[in-house]
């Protein structure tokens, strides 16, 4: 009887360690396990927030260059009512500091960019024969009236045509001039991307007097 209660205490006693040693090794398991789950959390929110930074640095410089077009496209858009206003001041003609080759307009194409703009027709070669100042239809993209080379990074090209002559009163003056009616058409092009701008406006411009925005 003694034999037997020895040997059962001596099963205890060793068995005891066994189940400790058993208990420690889940525990280690489990410690790697919630390590490893966190570096894959914090991998994941990395990659994330690398992929994130990454997009917002992309819209970003699509919005810059977006921005540049525009505002290249605008510019356009000024230096032609200006060219119109200056062209319908006296004298009446178009000034040669606009024509090439230290102005944005090609020289062969400055008589007939002076008669669209005065309203002479017919229009010169190139033309077609018979062609009325209001009915030329060159455009910004195919037949430029004028390009401007002092934009580096972009193509800006520009077309002025004019649509209708009618009787208003001057600005301010209160005096009967003739309003003479142009659309401006300009594209901008970015040439590394090849982003582009189209802005195309409608101005009243008065004889003697100043060019104002009518339709954008």
């Amino acid at each position: 009887m003694r034999d037997v209660v020895m040997k059962a205490r001596h099963t205890s006693t060793v068995g005891q360690p066994v189940h400790d040693e058993n208990r420690m090794t889940g525990q280690r398991g489990i410690a790697l396990l919630t390590v490893m789950l966190m570096l894959l959390i914090l991998s994941i929110l990395g990659i994330a927030s690398i992929t994130v930074t990454s997009m917002e640095n992309r819209m970003a410089g699509f919005f810059r260059t977006t921005e540049a077009v525009v505002a290249a496209a605008d510019s356009c858009e000024g230096l032609a009512a200006n060219l119109i206003q200056q062209t319908l001041s006296p004298p009446g003609v178009l000034p040669a500091s606009f024509v090439a080759p230290t102005g944005p307009v090609p020289a062969a194409n400055a008589t007939i960019l002076w008669q669209e703009i005065i309203g002479s027709s017919p229009l010169p070669s190139p033309a077609p024969t018979g062609t009325l100042a209001e009915n030329y239809a060159d455009s910004a993209a195919t037949e430029p009236n004028f390009e401007m080379t002092n934009m580096p990074g972009f193509t800006v090209r520009g077309d002025i045509d004019r649509l209708y002559a009618h009787p208003k009163a001057g600005q301010g003056t209160g005096v009967t001039a003739t309003e003479f009616v142009y659309r401006i058409t300009c594209i901008a092009t970015n040439a590394t991307t090849g982003s582009s701008s189209t802005v195309v406006s409608v101005y009243g411009c008065l004889d003697g007097d100043t060019c104002v925005k009518k339709v954008n």
